[in-house]
């Protein structure tokens, strides 16, 4: 299998660069993150697109700007980064960690409703791998208890399940920008939502609430600054421009891994959802030998780097800083310790990926921790 050809990232951003260097200094910030914007919502097929200085940045204003504030209760999946819960923690609301399904990696929304309160006023799906859960489940039982839909999809760029995009199910879609995701900037985010307000209110969030939105004298509220600086929104273009390609290498370096790992005794691929048009931002095999985690480290330290081995990842309500405020989801925590998600960008040749089939699959064969 030949992976399809995507011309450099560094070829294409020089002369893009070099027009937004040469404006600078703009105190005015130039036109190109406007720009950006406009081509990201025809690009998602959504109205407004808000870009931003990070994806964290995306989720902490997004919250804001459907109202989330102090004293609110926001069901999480315990089933990601920590990053996706500190906005909420800045807006003096409180995470409320819901359970995964370990055999559909979708939340457990039977966990969801015996955590729905009174003060419980928001819902944020997260799409860790670049997997999405059913759209229809979700938008059922956020109109049931009468939630908001906060999609973070930072790693979905791309991923479409039942015809909807990843980022367009919800009131706000959340994405990141970060180097290694499918379209990256070296950093930066955008938010992507069909709601006039909500754009408005983000927009005003991210820059001191400047501009303000429709009836509101600027600055009139404290806000903050997490605008995307320029030559990231340059980079972020460019890269936009040759989205279909990122995400068509990124799929066939998925598919070569997992086809290479095909026979390897102890993992199996974990498959997309029915009806999901994966970006296969991660490769997923389901680990099935003996301490799966230390095996996830062992691949790590032999230069495979993936979410448990190379980052630890655990279920956010383990984290010390949320612990004894819950009962464990234990459904994540199995999810988490039998997965071996494979971190990958557009860099890893063919070469790259058949040196770490030939690591995995050693080291599998000869696993008896």
């Amino acid at each position: 299998m030949t992976l399809p050809s995507v011309h450099s990232g560094g070829q294409l951003l020089v002369d893009p660069l070099a027009v937004v260097l040469e404006q600078m200094p703009d105190p005015s910030g130039g036109s190109v993150a406007g720009l950006l914007e406009r081509e990201l919502a025809e690009v998602f097929g959504i109205p407004y697109a808000v870009a931003v200085a990070s994806g964290t940045a995306a989720l902490h204003a997004a919250l804001f700007a459907c109202g989330i504030g102090v004293g609110d209760e926001v069901l999480v999946p315990s089933l990601t980064v920590v990053m996706t819960v500190a906005p909420l923690n800045a807006l003096g609301a409180t995470p409320v960690f819901v359970d995964s399904d370990p055999a559909t990696l979708d939340l457990d929304y039977d966990d969801a409703a015996r955590k729905v309160t009174l003060r419980t006023r928001a819902i944020i799906p997260v799409h860790l791998w670049g997997r999405m859960g059913d759209p229809a489940a979700l938008s059922a039982f956020a109109s049931e208890h009468e939630l908001v839909i906060i999609e973070d999809a930072a790693q979905a760029a791309g991923t479409v399940r039942d015809g909807q995009r990843a980022g367009t199910v919800g009131t706000v879609g959340c994405f990141s920008m970060k180097d290694g995701k499918i379209l990256w900037s070296g950093e930066g985010g955008f938010l992507l939502t069909a709601r006039r307000d909500v754009a408005e209110h983000a927009t005003a969030f991210r820059s001191h609430w400047q501009p303000a939105p429709r009836g509101e004298a600027p600055l009139s509220r404290l806000a903050t600054n997490c605008r995307l600086a320029a030559p990231l929104a340059a980079i972020a273009l460019a890269n936009l421009r040759r989205l279909t390609k990122l995400i068509e290498l990124r799929r066939a370096q998925t598919r070569h891994l997992l086809l290479a790992l095909e026979q390897t005794p102890g993992l199996v691929a974990d498959a997309p959802g029915t009806q999901e048009e994966w970006n296969g931002f991660t490769p997923l095999l389901h680990i099935g030998l003996p301490n799966p985690r230390a095996f996830a480290e062992h691949l790590a330290q032999r230069g495979v780097p993936n979410s448990t081995g190379s980052f630890r990842l655990v279920p956010c309500d383990a984290r010390p800083m949320f612990t004894g405020r819950n009962r464990p989801c234990r459904g994540a925590a199995q999810i988490l310790d039998h997965t071996l998600a494979i971190l990958l960008t557009e860099r890893d040749t063919q070469t790259t990926l058949d040196r770490y089939a030939a690591v995995i699959a050693q080291e599998a064969s000869a696993w008896t921790t």
